[in-house]
């Protein structure tokens, strides 16, 4: 097996197919606006054998700057497939350099470390064991090299972008729960919110320690008045649910020892009073309120069961008494006539209404029915009665012969104007005359009852 030979500057030249060893790149970082330095192809346009050759006695020669360097000994092929060894061997050196510009453009937050990179590359061109354009590569290294300080400036600024956005995100954010811990009654969907808040808060970075702690302070005291009001809020409401709960208990307490009563009319204001008191009690825990609310209404429905019952009963007692009345009605509606003598007609009332009182209640859903019925009657006799005083009153009867004779006085004058010739007078007498004999008639209907 062929051993490989030693180069000039000392390194073993390895067999064809090998390759160089590598150094660790850059971490991977995230992309930045950094100005992206463009990589440049692995050879120039000009024939790879340009730039080195193998010698017959198997010496590697390199061309660079119009002046060859021997870069090792080929004695594992061909020429040609020496040549085409270190041309694989340039292109993996250029592999290194368009990896370096890649990254320059994607990760310039990386820029000292590659410009390091960089120029420790550049600085083994003239010891490297290839062949090739190495004057290119250098160009394309020196390039890196000057970028690199662009790229800084440019991973400061959009770091610092970066920084000013992720601390006016979380200013916002506390502000918010500050918002939310003062002033927010909304429990569940305040709580809610501030624990949305705190998991986009983890996913801020890029703030610095100082800053980030001091607006961590802001949303964590926030956080802790908010829990503070709402565990005071709901200790609030257990005391008064507890009250609530102890207030109804008596409540049903009372309202039990009332149900069996049959003193319905006192008893029904009783229970109107306890509703009044269990209104105004407040709430009771949920299962316990509505437990009690059962018991509660259970006897007051007892109660007004019973009553109902007896209602119901009476009122069908009740409803021959309202059949006796209708005949009461029905015998005297003719009797009671004033037309037949005022006097006759008020006997006959006073028969009717002791008898209709004789008879006794009707169901309470016709009372008022009952009171017009015999009212109309009542009404008919009053009616009568007040027209026949005011025909004797002497006072509205002088009154109506006062406005007669004041329309008759004037009527006599514009017939007077009018004989005189005087027309336009003889109509404005009229007209009072008129008038006064309106008043005339009015005061008559009133006396006769019309």
């Amino acid at each position: 097996m062929t051993q490989p030979s030693t180069s000039a500057a000392g390194s073993p030249t390895p067999t064809p197919g090998a390759l160089p060893s590598r150094k660790p790149g850059p971490r991977p970082g995230p992309l930045s606006t950094a100005p992206p330095v463009t990589p440049a192809p692995a050879h120039s346009s000009r024939a790879p054998e340009t730039f080195g050759r193998v010698a017959e006695d198997g010496t590697v020669y390199v061309s660079r700057r119009g002046a060859e360097r021997v870069i090792g000994s080929w004695q594992a092929g061909t020429p040609e497939e020496g040549v085409a060894h270190y041309v694989q061997r340039f292109d993996d050196v250029a592999t290194e350099v368009a990896l370096l510009e890649t990254r320059l453009s994607a990760h310039p937050e990386d820029a000292d470390t590659l410009r390091s990179q960089a120029q420790s590359l550049k600085d083994s061109l003239d010891e490297q064991a290839v062949i090739g354009d190495l004057d290119a590569l250098e160009k394309r290294l020196d390039s890196v090299i000057e970028s690199s300080g662009k790229a800084r400036e440019a991973a400061a600024q959009a770091k610092q972008a970066r920084r000013a956005e992720a601390i006016a995100r979380k200013e916002a954010l506390a502000v918010e729960a500050e918002e939310l811990a003062e002033n927010s009654t909304e429990w569940k969907a305040a709580g809610d919110r501030i624990r949305a808040i705190l998991h986009e808060w983890r996913t801020i970075r890029g703030i610095d320690r100082a800053t980030d702690d001091l607006l961590w302070k802001r949303y964590s005291r926030a956080r802790d008045v908010f829990n503070r009001r709402r565990g005071s809020h709901f200790a609030e409401l257990d005391r008064n649910r507890a009250a609530a709960r102890k207030t109804k208990e008596d409540l049903v307490r009372r309202a039990q020892a009332l149900q069996d009563s049959t003193d319905w009319n006192d008893t029904a204001r009783a229970y109107r009073d306890l509703m009044t008191e269990w209104k105004s009690a407040g709430r009771a825990p949920r299962d316990v309120d509505d437990q009690l609310w059962a018991e509660f209404r259970a006897a007051q429905d007892h109660f007004f069961a019973a009553r109902n019952a007896i209602n119901a009963e009476r009122d069908r007692e009740f409803e021959a008494n309202a059949q006796a009345k209708d005949a009461l009605i029905a015998e005297y509606d003719s009797l009671v006539d004033p037309a037949r003598g005022l006097g006759a007609a008020n006997a006959k009332l006073r028969e009717l209404q002791d008898k209709w009182e004789e008879i006794g209640f009707v169901p309470r859903g016709k009372v008022r029915e009952y009171e017009e019925k015999i009212g109309a009657i009542e009404k008919r006799v009053a009616d009568a009665e007040e027209s026949r005083w005011r025909k004797s009153d002497p006072a509205a009867q002088d009154k109506v012969n006062q406005f007669q004779v004041k329309a008759d006085d004037l009527t006599r004058q514009a017939e007077a104007a009018e004989a005189r010739g005087e027309s336009a007078k003889a109509a404005e007498l009229r007209a009072q005359a008129d008038q006064w004999q309106e008043f005339a008639d009015v005061a008559a209907k009133a006396v006769d009852g019309s």
